[in-house]
């Protein structure tokens, strides 16, 4: 696939456009948004999600005269990495939350932090995208050290699932500490404010502080989530277009489904095998050059349609089971 200057540069501004418009909007009327106005947003995010893959799937290959939707392979690995990077944003959701319980953020207020650190994680994510793709171009043995990872993740989770901690809690990353103890601070929020003057020198606010918090969080999980779509697709153009489209819509999903998230019981186990499963597929492909995988090839790996299903069936049964084992608990605690 190849993608000009000329596109990259329109996506990049199309983008920052877009971020731009939220953030000032959110920045001049800071609000804890209603259930319908995050749900009408995120299905804005996805439906221009959606059309941005059937224009992958028209555009992104060159057809021949009278046939149409010769770039279905890019559409199909921009869909697969676009909804497991949503997957696994969503287990970002449990640990934003703590940051908030934690920094004591008004609700109001906690929109603009989630938009400002949505940012940062891009940037960081776009760096990250980089550093991966320049890897994988250098090294023949990237893939090896990527499915490693991720299977190594996929049984940590499962095992974090098994022995489970009596109660959760956020602890400060080295960032953290390093900007409470550089930086002098003011003991209240001042609306959206990151810094202000008081006694003649400036001083943070716990806003910008919050900020740090997610945008450096964010950069863990993009540990994980970075490797994973690696293993769907090389193409970096795709990598970089899903993490947008996936963060897009993280700040609304956030108050959207808050408080579902406590009944998402088998999430770790849905992530574990959906990491395990593209750990698995990485490893796999990276062999097929030596000939020790059967049926595969360089230039055709496990098929689209059977990482599409096994991750989307994962997450519905996730899903499915998960809400099954609330109910029934809810009703014997009745």
């Amino acid at each position: 696939m190849h993608v000009t200057i000329e596109v990259w540069l329109i996506t990049i501004a199309v983008m920052t456009v877009l971020l731009g418009v939220d953030l000032f909007y959110i920045g001049r009327k800071p609000h804890e948004p209603s259930m319908k106005e995050a749900g009408i947003a995120i299905g804005v995010f996805s439906g221009l999600a959606i059309l941005f893959g059937v224009g992958l799937a028209i555009f992104a290959a060159q057809p021949e005269p009278g046939t149409y939707f010769h770039g279905w392979p890019y559409a199909g690995q921009f869909f697969l990495g676009w909804v497991t990077e949503y997957s696994l944003s969503v287990d970002n959701l449990f640990v934003f939350i703590l940051i908030m319980a934690k920094l004591r953020v008004p609700k109001p207020l906690q929109q603009f932090a989630l938009m400002v650190g949505i940012i940062l994680a891009l940037v960081f994510r776009g760096i990250f995208i980089w550093l991966g793709s320049a890897a994988i171009e250098a090294f023949s043995w990237t893939f090896f050290v990527f499915g490693g990872f991720l299977i190594f993740t996929a049984v940590k989770l499962y095992l974090g699932y098994l022995n489970p901690n009596e109660e959760e809690e956020f602890t400060e990353n080295a960032v953290m500490r390093w900007v409470r103890r550089k930086f002098p601070s003011t003991a209240d929020f001042h609306g959206t404010k990151l810094t202000v003057k008081q006694g003649g020198r400036w001083l943070i606010t716990p806003m910008l502080f919050v900020i740090v918090a997610l945008g450096t969080t964010d950069l863990l999980f993009a540990l994980d989530s970075i490797p994973a779509i690696f293993g769907i697709t090389t193409q970096t153009y795709l990598v970089f277009t899903a993490n947008v489209f996936a963060l897009m819509g993280l700040r609304q999903l956030y108050f959207l489904i808050g408080g579902l998230l406590e009944r998402m019981v088998y999430l770790s186990v849905g992530l574990a095998v959906i990491l395990g499963f593209i750990g698995v597929k990485l490893v796999l492909e990276a062999l097929t050059p030596y000939g020790v995988v059967p049926g595969l090839t360089e230039e055709h790996g496990l098929p689209i349609w059977l990482s599409l299903a096994v991750i989307l069936g994962t997450l519905t049964v996730t899903v499915v089971a998960s809400l099954l084992k609330s109910r029934r608990g809810s009703s014997s605690a009745e």
